[in-house]
């Protein structure tokens, strides 16, 4: 097997044996770039490593030993050569750009001989001892791990004592000093001095670049953004080049369009008299690199050249970092520039107008994730660098910055909120029966709770955004107060909430609101050109529709209509029902029932027009509708006018000890049919009632949580029949479908029985994953990170579909149901509907829609679009 790779045997398509680095090092060098030679140590080689934890193989070792002797013909230059003295650096590379998350080394070969020799050659005592020092800083922290601070503390020590502000202040004699005190580090640390041998330097700096790919920042990056484990990271030994040689040398960092905004305009800093390290580590203020014009303007001319002809190669921004050697340039990485979602998608349509990208190719250039940072209001970044942390422990379960004095009830936050106030409303975890006070906040807390929590979901639907499962939060809701590690808050305190990140701050932090995008909007017309899913929203309210119409929704996959039961008349006549003694006290409920409902749908059916509707029959477990607690059961017997006693014992005897499993769903509705056909009426009198308007209205009625085809026959026949008598007495023809929410395992496997009966499929994920794993959406973030950190799970797999069961059980489904039905349409109205990973699944399965929150509309876009291009 070939572990390494000179610059000149490789190129970009290598890239997942050389990683990001060594590749595009391979492919600039094929270019005619002036790019410092060297080679690449493979990924592979990197896997074995720490597969077998057995150090260097000796054939790796063989390998390196040879491609130093081909890079020392070709650079005419030799470790220990008095005259032509190499000295190289040592960097990752992996598969996937992680920029800082691993190690580098610089200077490798120097030696207390060599050091002698480089000043000699350069005749610059000052540069070389320099050089010198921070190769054993570097070596010492990445190789030994030995405290970076004791090396700094020494420097410091020297600066002070000499009255100095720069490391480009000190003299030849104190980096002699420095570097005499670094080697004693090295004795009291470890008991044996600096290697002197340049080959044991190599062997050692390659083992200590592989270790990296498992340092705790670089997982914990990887888990930040989905990057596989399993990639491994290259090492690329390249020729120094000299930055620091002089103040005719510098060396810099640039992106060939700003980072931030897009704009078609060189963005970057650079130094003189430095090395790379120094941009990066802010030990210096660099300056502009418009700068460079002024002082080398032919190198900057130069970079102007070369910067078109890379991103023209690469299609796309490029992140490059280069060195300035006595005025001679040198290229030392391109890389695909990361980038702002408003960077993005300006760029993507630029480079679609310059002719350098087709819109299918630019929309892969986007992440779909970063999109919600142009829909949603964000914290203005140095504002928030000021701010005093409360937490950073909570999940960021949706997305969005906002700031307001605490609450820790419903009912104050919409009283607040009438008032005039900005409210956060913070709760241990919320329930079905906040939904007023939910609507009513700026932004949502809780301290328990996962990404698929009521508040979780609730809140994206709204677009507001919400921190949720915050454990280190103490809320006290009777007390009204709220202990955190550093102190405690009362309510009416001031708190800021970001949801993008999962941080709660101290006090009121400015906003920069997201506003209109014209590239936004080409880029989203473009997706929904592209997309073979179509993609759906998950809206009941007024609000909700408009927004997810206003981002592209062709319809809506799912309406909850047990959120539509919490405002207190609702309430009220649903409580009614549950506790009526005879049939005439509960038909005069289901009528009060069915005409809110009524009025509900037409709301609905008018803001959608022809557009599709799914209604799912009700849902949440019945116990959701009841009083807690006894001043809450006394208040509500009033409002009923029924004994207090009597209704605490109702109460008792509905409760469920995992009432999430229990009598919900299509269960409620065996139970209760007159509830469902009730409800079921009132679609198709919304219907009718529109389309007296001109609105023709197909509805889309839901049953959940089947799990038997016997239950759906059962309710499916008495829902048709009574639907069937009430357009016979209105003399109206209509259509209108009965399918079934798939979200039990069982109901996956049966899924060609029930298709015999439903007229479409729509995946419920949450409950499908709950019920497959037997995790709690509700309590699962108590364990889940752990899970995470330990790699017992890739990813939450309520927040990505888990592809060794749950996808499997949605495949099977699908094959069964349309072993029945060849056109059945199946979507997703779970929340992995708006995530772009779950999104490519559902597409290579087939389905025929996704529906999510509606703020999560223009990411499924480009997601399905993505999963579109790259799977032709």
């Amino acid at each position: 097997m070939k572990r390494v790779y000179a610059f000149g045997e490789g190129n970009a398509k290598m890239r997942d044996l050389l990683g990001g680095k060594g590749a595009n090092l391979a492919e600039m060098t094929s270019l005619g770039f002036p790019v410092p030679q060297g080679f690449t140590i493979s990924t592979q080689a990197c896997l074995e490593y720490l597969e077998e934890a057995k150090g260097l193989k000796t054939e790796l070792k063989d390998e390196i030993a040879e491609a130093v002797s081909h890079l020392e013909e070709i650079s005419g230059k030799t470790f220990n050569d008095p005259e032509k003295l190499l000295l190289v650096s040592v960097r990752s590379g992996a598969k996937i750009s992680m920029p800082g998350m691993m190690d580098t080394i610089l200077n490798l070969g120097l030696n207390d001989e060599n050091v002698l020799k480089l000043a000699q050659i350069t005749n610059n005592e000052r540069f070389a001892y320099d050089c010198y020092r921070r190769l054993l800083q570097m070596y010492g922290n990445v190789v030994y791990e030995i405290d970076m601070a004791k090396f700094e503390k020494i420097l410091k020590q020297v600066k002070l004592d000499n009255h100095l502000h720069y490391d480009y202040e000190l003299t030849a004699e104190h980096l002699k000093g420095i570097v005499k005190d670094y080697q004693a580090i090295y004795q009291e640390e470890l008991n044996h001095p600096f290697p002197q041998d340049v080959y044991q330097q190599i062997y050692a700096a390659v083992e200590a670049v592989f270790k990296s790919w498992n340092n705790q920042r670089a997982i914990v990056y990887r888990r930040l953004n989905n990057i596989p484990d399993d990639l491994g990271t290259a090492v690329n030994i390249q020729e120094m080049v000299f930055g620091n040689s002089g103040e005719t040398s510098g060396t810099g960092v640039l992106f060939t369009r700003n980072p931030a905004n897009g704009k078609h305009e060189l963005y970057g800093e650079y130094l003189t008299n430095a090395q790379g390290e120094d941009v990066v580590a802010g030990i210096r203020t660099p300056v502009s690199i418009n700068r460079l014009r002024d002082q080398f303007p032919n190198i900057y001319q130069q970079i102007i050249e070369l910067t078109e002809k890379l991103e023209k190669h690469y299609s796309d921004m490029q992140d490059i970092e280069f060195t300035i050697e006595d005025k001679k340039l040198y290229i030392l990485q391109t890389r695909n520039g990361k980038r702002t979602a408003q960077a993005a998608v300006k760029i993507a349509v630029d480079f679609v107008n310059e002719g350098i990208l087709s819109p299918d190719q630019a929309l892969l250039t986007i992440n779909p994730e970063s999109l919600h940072t142009l829909l949603h209001p964000a914290f203005d970044p140095n504002a928030l660098n000021q701010a005093e942390l409360v937490s950073k422990l909570g999940l960021p379960a949706s997305p969005g910055a906002a700031t307001g004095q605490i609450v820790f009830d419903a009912v104050t936050a919409k009283e607040w909120a009438d008032a005039g106030k900005s409210v956060i409303l913070v709760r241990h975890e919320t329930s079905p029966e906040d939904i007023v006070g939910m609507n009513s906040a700026n932004g949502i807390v809780t301290s328990q709770g996962g990404m698929t929590s009521h508040a979780a979901v609730v809140a994206r639907g709204m677009g507001k955004c919400c921190v949720a499962g915050c454990s280190e939060l103490d809320i006290n809701e009777d007390k009204k107060t709220l202990s955190y590690p550093g102190g405690q808050l009362n309510e009416g305190d001031i708190i800021s909430v970001d949801g993008t990140t999962g941080c709660l701050y101290i006090g009121e932090i400015p906003t920069v609101a997201g506003g209109a995008n014209e590239d936004l909007d080409k880029v989203l017309e473009w997706s929904r050109q592209h997309a073979q899913l179509a993609i759906r929203m998950n809206a009941e309210t007024a609000s909700d529709i408009e927004n997810g119409l206003r981002f592209g929704a062709v319809g809506i996959g799912l309406v909850r209509t047990e959120h539509m039961f919490f405002q207190e008349d609702r309430l009220i006549a649903i409580r009614k029902f549950l506790l009526a003694k005879n049939p005439a006290d509960r038909q005069t409920s289901l009528d009060a029932i069915r005409n809110f409902q009524t009025e509900d749908f037409s709301h609905i059916f008018e803001l959608m027009q022809e557009k599709p509707v799914v209604v799912r029959l009700l849902d949440a477990p019945l116990h959701e509708f009841l009083p807690h607690g006894q001043n809450e059961i006394k208040q509500v017997a009033k409002q009923l006018q029924i004994d207090a006693s009597e209704l605490s014992d109702r109460v008792q005897s509905m409760k469920e000890v995992n009432p999430m499993m229990g009598h919900r769903g299509c269960r409620m509705g065996m139970s209760y049919p007159d509830l469902y056909i009730m409800q079921a009426e009132a679609v198709i009198r919304s219907a009718m009632k529109v389309a007296k308007d001109g609105v023709k209205v197909k509805p889309e009625i839901m049953i959940p949580l089947v799990s038997s085809q016997a239950e759906l026959i059962h309710l499916k026949a008495k829902i048709k029949e009574h639907l069937e008598n009430v357009l016979k007495q209105e003399k109206v023809s209509m259509e209108f479908t009965v399918g079934v929410m798939v979200e039990t395992p069982r109901a996956c496997l049966i899924a060609d029985q029930l298709a015999n009966d439903a007229e479409f499929f729509s995946f419920g994920t949450n409950d499908l994953t709950q019920l497959t794993f037997g995790y709690s959406r509700d309590d699962a973030g108590k364990f889940l990170n752990q899970y995470l950190d330990q790699g017992i799970l890739k990813d939450d797999p309520f927040q990505t579909i888990d592809t060794f069961a749950v996808k499997e059980l949605v495949e099977i489904a699908v094959e069964r149901g349309r072993s029945v039905k060849e056109n059945l349409k199946i979507g997703v109205c779970g929340e992995l509907g708006g995530d772009p990973r779950s999104i490519e699944h559902f597409h290579q399965v087939g389905l025929s829609y996704v529906s999510c929150s509606p703020y999560r509309v223009p990411i499924a876009q480009l997601a399905a679009a993505q999963s579109a291009i790259k799977n032709v």
